[in-house]
């Protein structure tokens, strides 16, 4: 189901920067951001696929080759307890019920369907069989917060962010964090005391770690020194932000190929370059939970956005996905 033409007009808006054209049309128009990288432009309209969900989170998309079998989107709707899956143009249908009341999803390139459970783990689902297995459960003998979205590093590894939203009080890591998975099976924490760390996401060459906090509007980037090592970290940009409002944050996030950021926000989808200069807004008829780029090309933008799900075509594609070695 197309929007209708009041939310179409909405969403064909483009977004000017100091007098400058940054956003793309729906022509498929293209513009140079100032540090060299391509902006991002759409190939059609923000599409309803699916909705009344509850409360719609952590898309992932599984590709032909990923073990899997065919294509599917698999993605999360937390107050349900439920992990959707929608298999080629079918309807959304529950693939695993009780869920842990999952968030963040990532299907790896062996096959595995990674959750963080906000009931306080990280696990991964085998997508043949649905048996899950428990990666990380517990830090310094207490179990985590609420885990909420997570991302695989090149060295096989699992970063994820471990905020306050739906976990127990008093905390019980006592702090907002997030932590690094090794392949060897150990936990570290690597950051602490963070405004509500949510998204997180590696830059294609893996050198770059990105941190989306939901309580503040400046988003964090960290240097990746090596597999769970970070430099400080440093403003990477600061969001756009609704009138009256100062000091909103990001939700979910992901990378294309030429290290755009999307990141999902109370305004829409907001696009930056790798230099971390604004490109262009995606506005979403309900507000944007999170995203991930899937489809045969990669090049489709899938979006979490409350009681929805959402689509639509872009220019640019996602990153090829990672293998999980953990365990191995």
């Amino acid at each position: 189901m197309l929007p209708n033409r009041r939310s179409l007009t909405l969403l064909l808006r483009t977004t000017l920067l100091g007098g400058t054209l940054l956003g793309g049309a729906l022509s498929g128009s293209s513009a140079k951001a100032a540090d060299g990288q391509t902006a991002v432009s759409t190939r059609g309209p923000v599409e309803k696929l699916q909705g009344g969900f509850q409360f719609t989170e952590g898309p992932t998309y599984a590709s032909d080759n990923s073990g899997a079998g065919e294509g599917a989107l698999y993605f999360s709707d937390i107050p349900a307890n439920t992990i959707y899956v929608r298999r080629g143009d079918s309807q959304a249908e529950p693939f695993i019920q009780p869920s842990g009341h999952a968030n963040g999803l990532f299907v790896e390139a062996g096959g595995r369907l990674l959750a963080c459970q906000m009931d306080g783990q990280v696990v991964a689902y085998d997508l043949k069989t649905k048996k899950p297995t428990t990666l990380a459960a517990t830090y310094e003998g207490a179990r985590f917060n609420a885990p909420n979205d997570l991302v695989i590093d090149q060295a096989g590894g699992v970063y994820f962010t471990d905020p306050l939203f739906r976990a127990p009080e008093p905390l019980p890591q006592k702090v907002q964090a997030f932590y690094y998975l090794s392949t060897d099976g150990k936990v570290s924490r690597v950051s602490g005391d963070l405004p509500a760390p949510n998204g997180i996401a590696l830059s294609p060459q893996g050198d770059r770690l990105y941190l989306i906090p939901s309580r503040s509007a400046e988003m964090l980037v960290y240097d990746v020194v090596g597999p769970g090592q970070l430099s400080k970290p440093s403003v990477f940009c600061k969001l756009r932000q609704k009138q009256a409002e100062e000091n909103a944050g990001g939700d979910g996030m992901v990378v294309d190929t030429a290290g755009n950021l999307y990141i999902t926000s109370n305004l829409g989808v907001q696009v930056f370059s790798p230099g971390g200069e604004f490109l262009t807004l995606i506005e979403v008829p309900e507000q944007p939970a999170n995203v991930t780029f899937g489809g045969p090309e990669r090049d489709t933008l899938y979006i979490t956005a409350r009681n929805g799900l959402y689509a639509v075509r872009l220019s640019t594609k996602g990153l090829p996905t990672p293998k999980l070695r953990v365990g191995e």
